[in-house]
Formats: structure tokens, sequence, C-alpha cells
């Protein structure tokens, strides 16, 4: 099977761990340069489909490419990806600029090549005036914005995002969602999960729920509003009538 001209695309994706079924069977395209929004409640299968498409795991079946990379081919796709997970991988004992030369060098990318760009995203999260200060000294929403840093440094084709606005307070979370607007403006394709639905319903062009390991409804974040029972409802209201879920399942 051949990668089409989508900057995400799954074919029958699918994850067994024994006799449950993590993602089931997942059809998916995402293109290029689009904020897209993927939602579902806990356990819904968002984190695997996540870390299947970025390589960390294989599926039992199926295929899925990145950038017309296969998921399978992590020496060749970590080139194509940026990733921010919803618990960021940073070394508690290096400064942020530390951190930021140290995720630089696993991808073989001088610091010279990405230092500008790393510092522009930097000073927009206000954070450039405490990179020389060590990770274990920072506040979550800190770490979490040098984990967004190294995710988007390089300038991947492909961001994936889980969670990212996590631990931000409204000011930097603004910012932030500014930064994913701006990646999408420049052809770069955001993969976007999150619980907090209004950040979808700002930033998003198109929306896909898993429910139980599948693509239960896919389009723009009015259009899935529109289709809600009433037709005056809003994409909390949607999400809730396709998963069936209570609104706890977002806390």
């Amino acid at each position: 099977m051949t990668a089409d001209a989508s900057a995400i695309t799954a074919r029958g994706l699918t994850k067994r761990y024994g006799a449950t079924i993590a993602v089931d069977g997942l059809d998916l395209d995402v293109p290029e340069g689009v904020v897209y929004g993927f939602l579902g409640p806990n356990g819904a299968g968002k984190t695997t489909t996540m870390r299947i498409l970025t390589g960390l795991i294989e599926p039992t079946s199926g295929d899925g490419f990145v950038d017309g990379v296969h998921c399978t081919d992590r020496a060749s796709l970590v080139e194509h990806i940026g990733l921010l997970p919803e618990e960021p991988p940073l070394y508690r004992e290096l400064t942020g600029r530390e951190q930021l030369h140290f995720a630089a060098d696993l991808r073989d990318i001088p610091w010279n090549a990405v230092e500008e760009r790393a510092l522009d995203v930097a000073e927009s999260l206000g954070l450039r005036a405490d990179l020389d200060r060590r990770i274990d000294s920072y506040s979550k929403g800190m770490k979490q914005k040098t984990a967004f840093i190294q995710a988007v440094a390089h300038d991947p084709a492909v961001v994936f995002l889980d969670e990212p606005t996590a631990g931000l307070d409204p000011r930097a979370a603004k910012a932030l969602r500014e930064l994913i607007v701006d990646l999408a403006a420049s052809e770069t394709t955001v993969f976007l999960s999150t619980h907090i639905l209004p950040v979808v319903e700002e930033i998003a062009d198109r929306v896909g729920v898993l429910y139980d390991g599948r693509l239960v409804s896919e389009g723009s974040p009015d259009g899935l509003a529109a289709g809600s029972a009433d037709g005056d409802g809003d994409l909390e209201d949607a999400f809730l009538e396709l998963t069936g879920d209570p609104a706890s399942a977002w806390q």
C-alpha cells in the first residue's frame, strides 16, 4: 500500500491488547496545512492512535502514513514529525536551553539550524528569559512550553499535540493557540488532541470524534455542531450525542 497526498492517512488501522481493541479499523485522511481536532472521551483510543502514527508503537494491522512515511518506519518518520505527548519527555537536571539542544542533537540537527526558530517560539510563550534555568525549577506550564518548543523547532511537516495547553495560564494558552494557527498557516499540519472543546472550536479546521476506537463522525466544528439534535447546539452538544457519554468524561 502507498500513501496518498494527505499529510496523515490511515487505512484499517487497528491496535489490540489481548482481547481489548484500542483502535478498531481506523480510516483517516488529514489534509496538509490544517488543524485537525482529534476528540474522544477517556479510553477512546486517541493516545494509542497518536502513538501509532508517531512510530512509538506498531499497529496490530492496517497502515498509517505521515507525510508519506509509513508509521512503522520510525527512523525516517522522526524527521517529518514533532510530538508533544501528554507527559513531555524532559530531563529535570538540564536547563531549558540544554533540553532544546539535546532535542536537536537527537535529530542530528545542528543547534544553529533551529536556534532562531526555537528562541522566537520561546519569546512568544514568555519563556526565553528562563531558558538558562534548570527544568527542575520550572512550573508545569514552563515545562509544557519547553516541550512545545522542542516539538516545533525543527519545522516538521506534521505536529502531534496531546493536551498542549495543560498547565498554562490564560495568557500563555492564548499565545500557544496563536502559534498553532500560525503553524497551519505556514502549511504545517497540526493533529490536536484535547479535552478543552472551546480550543477546538476556536482553531480547528476539521474535527474527528473517536469512540471505542472508531471514528464516529468527522467534519468542521460548525458542521458537527449544526448536526446536533436541535441543530442549534455547540461542539460539546454534538460530542455528547455522538458518544453517549456524560460530561464527566471530559473531566
